[in-house]
């Protein structure tokens, strides 16, 4: 584990983040190391995507690009306009 340092944010998004660490019986710090390690980058999203792509045997054109681009963003509208 990397040394801990400080984050600055609202009180209510603190204590929002000690209720979800309570609800999952572990700290604040463990609950935002696993939320980094789980959500990907942009970059990993874009890679992730090109593989499935070549194991479809699609090819990753900018028209799928966008398919995949309108898919998630019908999906977060249905998520309250959570990052899906």
């Amino acid at each position: 584990m990397s040394k801990p340092t400080s984050i600055k944010t609202s009180e209510e998004v603190r204590n929002r983040l000690r209720i979800l660490a309570d609800e999952r019986g572990t700290t604040i710090m463990e609950l935002l190391e696993e939320l980094a390690t789980r959500e990907l980058t942009a970059a990993e999203r874009e890679q992730r995507a090109v593989e499935a792509a070549r194991e479809l045997g699609i090819e990753y054109t900018e028209q799928v690009q966008q398919a995949g681009r309108d898919a998630w963003a019908r999906i977060r509208a249905h998520q309250g306009g959570a990052a899906a």
